[in-house]
């Protein structure tokens, strides 16, 4: 599992010394892209291992996480949480993410199917 977003670089370090239960951490100042950027999809690709159906793609943002990250081949998922979660999770035509979950904690369901 990793963490991935656009961030600064002080913020990836904040994130590493966490020592959260994760692979790994990329952000985006570290890695010269930004979301919605295809490159920023791309580079997180060659990063994770597995195959892009097989990489679940997890934000709150339509055009900044889902709509990019599907078009890159992966699985996707809208966290119902902060004010954009809340404002697409309930609009069929902004929200096309493969599942919509509440809480980060329903990831592990997901990525057991």
């Amino acid at each position: 599992m990793g963490v991935a977003g656009n961030q600064t670089r002080r913020a990836g370090e904040l994130l590493r010394a966490l020592d959260l239960p994760v692979d790994a951490v990329a952000v985006s100042e570290e890695r010269g892209v930004v979301k919605p950027d295809d490159a920023f999809f791309a580079r997180l690709l060659a990063w994770a291992p597995g195959e892009p159906h097989e990489i679940l793609y997890v934000g709150d943002h339509p055009a900044n996480d889902h709509v990019p990250a599907a078009r890159a081949g992966l699985r996707t998922a809208l966290v119902r949480r902060g004010p954009w979660g809340y404002l697409w999770a309930g609009d069929p035509e902004m929200n096309r993410a493969d599942w919509t979950i509440d809480s980060l904690s329903e990831i592990a369901n997901l990525i057991g199917r």
